[in-house]
């Protein structure tokens, strides 16, 4: 038998009930259950795919066979479908042997002494003994009416109790509001300068961050608080388990929380066009390239971030960087000369080329006439811009066969190389997100590309890097 565990997300038992081979029962089951695949996904069950006993309830068990025994070897109903879970207020209590023994064996006990009882009783109405039947009653009466005064009596000493006793003390989690004068931590957690710049992000999030859809169940703070935590994560890195520590909630409403707000900033930010105009980036450029490279529309440059290496021969083979020396997830950043961050292409897989990343974007359609960008030697798509006659891309030259490069073309290396640095700090400055600089599991690289375009979002809300007189 193999050595499976329950498939519920969040429990660690170990599984023991199949699926039902009956389709619409197994829909129930998968439905129940709320587990999604690598891919967003409804998961579908294996033949090894278990549920533990901790999320049925009693009343989902055969108790006796047809014949009227009792069934030592509990089995679920034809009709029995998982119903404690964690997010609907079910606790689940790890199964072990010996509680299910303990159990069994007291459920056994109360069945024989009332069994005895009401043997007991038959015998003596059968015998005929009336007068011990009455005094029988007479003490049954005697002992309700005793009861009955012993629980009136317990009743109003409660009632006492609960009339001098004080409220808890209200549980203090992790929160945004706490760190309102404190512009360090703020910066430290989440990366922003101060409690107004992410009072500015939540902000641009919209009214909708009030009426989201979680994918389990709902986060049982707000939704400022929520927006903080997607950020820490992002910033620092933490378990989910540390995460439920700090924030005194659930660890699947942790994961819930993030998985949801880093796909619903994602899509709100998406509609923003942040690629400003010509005039608009000329007017907030430094001087030097005002003065060198005035058309220069953008700098460009890909980065990766590190994943987890994938179980498919395929995929390790088309997400494996020879740059990077590890399988990584690949974007294409572009930065304005003033250092906006301007582009960020959808997320590919590490072994791909930045020509590849071109040739499948729109950055053809959303240069204009007499524009220029900049990007690093790798970036050869001349031919790919060629069509638009009046753009031009500025990269280094080639030495084409020659031991030796012009005085000319030395000089322009260099202009471009004291430009193009630029893209390099911002860079440098997403990478300050830890989530990445350290590999990403399975379900954070499917969510690789919103992941990557919040990080460097975030930075358009700091302090520009670039300096005007630089």
């Amino acid at each position: 038998m193999p050595n499976t565990y329950c498939t519920v997300p969040g429990c660690h038992n170990r599984g023991v009930h199949e699926f039902p081979s009956n389709i619409e029962l197994r829909k129930q089951w998968i439905n129940a259950i709320r587990r999604i695949d690598k891919r967003g996904k409804r998961w579908c069950p294996s033949q090894s795919s278990r549920i533990c006993k901790a999320h049925f309830t009693n009343a989902d068990y055969k108790k006796f066979s047809q014949i009227g025994y009792r069934i030592r070897m509990r089995k679920l109903l034809a009709c029995a479908v998982p119903s404690v879970f964690s997010w609907n207020g079910g606790v689940t209590v790890r199964c072990t042997k010996g509680s299910r023994q303990a159990h069994d064996r007291d459920e056994g006990h109360t069945t024989m002494h009332s069994m005895t009882e009401t043997t007991e009783s038959a015998l003596l109405l059968t015998s005929g003994a009336d007068m011990i039947v009455s005094h029988v009653e007479e003490i049954s009466a005697q002992d309700a009416n005793a009861t009955q005064t012993q629980s009136v009596r317990t009743e109003n000493t409660v009632m006492e109790d609960k009339s001098t006793q004080t409220k808890p003390p209200t549980i203090q989690h992790f929160a945004a509001a706490d760190y309102k004068t404190d512009e360090r931590a703020m910066q430290f957690y989440t990366g922003l300068e101060s409690y107004s710049v992410f009072m500015d992000v939540f902000i641009s999030l919209g009214p909708a961050v009030s009426q989201l859809t979680y994918i389990y169940s709902i986060p049982s703070i707000k939704a400022e608080d929520q927006l903080f935590l997607t950020l820490v994560k992002l910033r620092t890195y933490k378990t989910n388990y540390e995460l439920s520590l700090l924030f005194k909630i659930p660890e699947l409403e942790v994961y819930s929380a993030f998985v949801t707000w880093i796909r619903f900033i994602s899509l709100q930010w998406r509609e923003i066009n942040i690629w400003p105009e010509q005039e608009v980036i000329h007017f907030h450029g430094p001087t030097g390239f005002q003065r060198k490279c005035p058309k220069t529309r953008a700098i460009f440059h890909g980065t990766e971030c590190p994943i987890q290496k994938p179980k498919d021969p395929e995929a390790q083979k088309v997400t494996f960087s020879t740059h990077k020396n590890c399988n990584t997830a690949k974007v294409l950043l572009g930065v304005t000369p003033g250092g906006l961050v301007s582009y960020v292409s959808p997320a590919y897989a590490g072994g791909i080329s930045n020509r590849k990343i071109v040739e499948r974007s729109n950055l053809m359609t959303m240069c204009d006439l007499k524009d220029s960008i900049m990007a690093d030697k790798g970036f050869d798509v001349q031919d790919i811009f060629a069509p638009m006659d009046a753009t031009t891309v500025n990269i280094p030259k080639f030495l084409k066969k020659k031991n030796r490069m012009t005085l000319g073309a030395v000089l322009k290396d260099r202009k471009i190389a004291r430009n193009r640095v630029h893209v390099e700090r911002v860079i440098g400055l997403g990478k300050t997100y830890r989530i990445l600089c350290h590999p990403l599991n399975p379900t954070e690289s499917v969510l690789s590309s919103d992941i990557i375009f919040v990080c460097y979002m975030l930075i358009n809300f700091r302090k520009c890097i670039v300096h005007r007189n630089a």
